[in-house]
């Protein structure tokens, strides 16, 4: 597959962060239809409530056994995003607006030549009511899954888009999909260039001055969408997310920054790629939570980290320094 870019699109190329879409992709890493390099550990910590939500839910399966690789999924029930700042509840009213008619023409092109699904989803893709049901699966996957940790979520996810944004004005499309995923590459070429993707799809796609819609993932990997009349996009790993959501390497050489600081502060500092509780810090890294406190102090001293109350929770973030040093070790 192969999509056209002219100078014209940089300036109209958008990034958005889909909520709705991290509920799905970790609905499928939990299921083990795709897999997510560091993402491991959580997988194992995520298993049992997803296992549960399974089992109480059976929208859950009728989500899941529309999965296919390299053919067609059903846009309605998760749609690309529109580039607006929507938060879940108002992704997820798109979702239940879905006409039923459309519903169920695109239900009926995605399992077409599928494998047959179980018969508890083809219950629910029959019933009048499927739009809901399906809706119900995903709201219900958002919040046992992904709402909990959304706050740190969100934050590697904005801080991946404002790095990927700056390159692309800076550097062009070269430098902006340079690294976004081993499957696609960039053909540079006079006036036009494109962005080839490892796809059986041998059309060419033009962008036509409409720009590319980038959305960054945590728990997803490479999407691509090329349907209209919705806009193109793309869906990529965000950066960080191994840091984010797994333990150390204890495999990993020391370094300059373990040897500053020490390893235990510097594997906290690099866990706070996004801001965290000292309970998260516990679960994320499987230190004791009075190991966690007295790095967080020795480092707060030391000006590389900073806290925020917001009602009960508190919260810890690097500083500025704390960035360059962790970033850059």
């Amino acid at each position: 597959m192969r999509i056209e870019v002219t100078s014209a699109d940089v300036a109209v190329s958008r990034y958005a962060i889909s909520p709705l879409g991290e509920a799905m992709s970790a609905l499928r890493l939990c299921a083990g239809q795709n897999e997510v390099t560091g993402l491991t550990p959580w997988v194992t910590r995520a298993r049992p409530a997803f296992e549960q939500l399974r089992r109480s839910m059976p929208a859950i399966d009728a989500l899941l056994a529309l999965q296919r690789r390299g053919a067609y999924n059903a846009d309605f029930y998760q749609p690309p995003p529109d580039g607006m700042a929507r938060e879940f509840a108002d992704e997820l009213a798109l979702v239940r607006a879905t006409p039923l008619a459309q519903a169920r023409a695109e239900l009926a092109r995605n399992l077409a030549g599928h494998r047959t699904p179980p018969a508890n989803a083809r219950r629910i893709y029959e019933s009048p009511a499927v739009v809901d049901r399906l809706a119900d699966g995903i709201e219900a996957a958002w919040v046992t899954l992904v709402e909990p940790e959304w706050p740190r979520l969100r934050a590697v996810l904005e801080r991946d888009l404002l790095h990927r944004a700056g390159r692309l004005l800076a550097y062009g499309w070269g430098a902006a999909v340079a690294d976004l995923d081993p499957r696609l590459h960039w053909v540079p070429g006079p006036g036009v260039g494109y962005l080839d993707i490892d796809d059986p799809d041998p059309r060419t796609y033009p962008l036509s001055g409409h720009g590319m819609l980038f959305v960054p993932t945590v728990f997803g990997s490479l999407m691509y969408y090329v349907e209209q009349p919705g806009p193109y996009a793309i869906v990529y790993q965000a950066a960080g997310v191994a840091e984010l959501l797994g333990p150390p390497d204890p495999t990993r050489p020391v370094d300059a920054l373990d040897r500053l600081v020490g390893r235990g502060r510097a594997t906290v500092l690099r866990a706070l790629v996004a801001p965290a509780t000292t309970s998260q810090l516990v679960a994320q890294l499987g230190l004791s939570l009075g190991g966690i406190g007295d790095h967080l102090a020795v480092l707060r001293e030391a000006g590389l980290v900073t806290r925020a109350r917001a009602g009960r929770t508190v919260r810890y973030r690097r500083t500025s320094l704390g960035d360059a040093l962790a970033e850059n070790d």
